[in-house]
């Protein structure tokens, strides 16, 4: 990842910082302060790629050699740039668990000029991987315990997106991705069946669905629907035993348009009749949640979903409203004051509560505040720009989310919520910000 992959202000501030010789502790946290509508929760997500970046920040001499004919640097803050390495603490809220607004995600200890640099990357990397994942979660809470595979490469904004799309799907509960480099680079399981072109490719679907599954290593779905999906279930109930007695299996038909409930009940049926009982229905085709939602909702024996375009875009909700913001430097709490977008001062941590068999609250408090009874959410990941623990496996991180969501309320969890989460300010934290506003008045 360049270190150029940032906004110009990042790199003019540092050189301000260089010149002025500010180079004290500073303390950033990286915050969502809204939840979009109809969301009840947020997922962590992203924090592996972003310990990567971090570890491997530098400017080559190719990038300084670029910056200094832009004319906008002075020698000897390029000459300090050339060595630049990040060796600050982070502490955050681990992956897989989830979270609530204005609950510092991840916290940035180090020297301003440092905590500064890396703002836009750190922003870049967990928003778009909070947002798909928790996207995908809801996925996974309408899909009922059905396959959900990610599907979004095509539409993803951008090559890096379908990667952390794919990623963040996983770490949500789908079965894997259609994305064959994120099999590669994450051993994410791949799933792919075939396209409307391969059938059209052939003089008719008979030819082609014979062709592809003698062509195939493993068990096959057919897509049915680019005539006639329920003359291609027809067919396809024709050519199942004479495929099976070549020692070749069919797994289940795809969907793709249409009318997904009134044509899977219908396909169900012809299937059924056949005998092919074992045979799955898979669909895809512009789905999220809310669809998803409907189409179990309305009976349609669908086994399994492919989700892309609306996932990896989070159509419904493209951004979530999040910062990164200075709230100490050099000890001392710092506090933004701007109308509407006011912040908590000072370093602080996320104690979470149970009772009941679930989460029942979290309190945003001081570091330094004592909280008797609530778990500490916020953990040391790096330690002077080193990673403090071992990568995490994503057995570990899915096993995190699934214990995270089984102790939020059901109400909470429903694709439209029917209540909040409770997320309270501590006493010290109150104290202290009336403090702060008292100076600026």
């Amino acid at each position: 990842m360049s270190a150029l992959i940032t906004d110009l202000y990042q790199l003019t501030m540092l050189q301000g910082y260089f010149r002025e010789g500010l180079t004290g502790e500073a303390v950033f946290e990286f915050t969502v302060s809204r939840l979009p509508e109809n969301w009840g929760f947020l997922v962590s997500c992203g924090l592996d790629i972003l310990l990567d970046y971090l570890e491997g920040l530098r400017f080559t001499p190719e990038e300084i050699g670029w910056l200094a004919k832009t004319g906008l640097f002075h020698d000897d803050f390029l000459e300090w740039l050339s060595e630049f390495r990040f060796e600050g603490d982070v502490y955050a809220i681990p992956e897989g668990e989830v979270f609530f607004p204005y609950e510092p995600v991840v916290q940035v200890v180090a020297p301003l000029p440092q905590a500064q640099l890396i703002e836009t990357r750190l922003i870049n990397i967990m928003h778009y991987s909070i947002l798909v994942a928790t996207k995908a979660v809801r996925c996974v809470l309408a899909a009922r315990g059905k396959t959900l595979v990610e599907f979004g490469l095509r539409r993803a904004h951008g090559a890096e997106a379908g990667l952390w799309a794919a990623r963040a799907s996983y770490i949500a509960g789908f079965a894997g991705t259609s994305n064959v480099e994120a099999g590669y680079r994450y051993g994410i399981p791949i799933y792919g069946t075939m396209a409307h072109s391969y059938v059209m490719a052939h003089p008719d679907e008979a030819s082609a669905f014979l062709g592809f599954a003698r062509s195939q290593k493993t068990p096959v779905i057919l897509l049915i629907d680019t005539y006639d999906p329920l003359r291609g279930a027809e067919l396809v109930t024709e050519l199942v035993p004479r495929l099976k007695g070549e020692g070749i299996d069919v797994r289940g038909v795809r969907l793709d348009s249409g009318d997904l409930a009134g044509l899977s009940v219908e396909v169900r049926r012809i299937l059924d009749r056949a005998g092919l009982k074992e045979l799955s229905i898979f669909a895809s085709g512009d789905l999220d949640e809310y669809r998803i939602e409907e189409l179990l909702s309305a009976g349609a024996p669908i086994d399994g979903f492919g989700v892309g375009t609306r996932l990896v875009t989070a159509a419904d909700s493209p951004y979530l409203i999040c910062g990164y913001k200075l709230y100490e430097y050099e000890g001392k709490p710092k506090r933004k004051a701007s109308p509407g977008k006011s912040t908590w001062p000072g370093r602080k941590q996320v104690y979470r509560f149970h009772g009941g068999g679930h989460i029942s609250r979290d309190l945003l408090a001081l570091w330094e505040e004592t909280v008797e009874g609530g778990k500490a959410l916020l953990r040391p990941v790096m330690r002077r720009g080193k990673r403090t623990m071992p990568r995490e496996e994503f057995s570990q991180i899915r096993a995190r989310l699934e214990r995270s969501l089984a102790g939020l309320s059901d109400d909470i969890k429903e694709i439209k919520p029917k209540g909040s989460y409770e997320v309270r300010i501590s006493k010290g934290l109150r104290e202290l910000s009336a403090e702060l506003e008292g100076k600026w008045r």
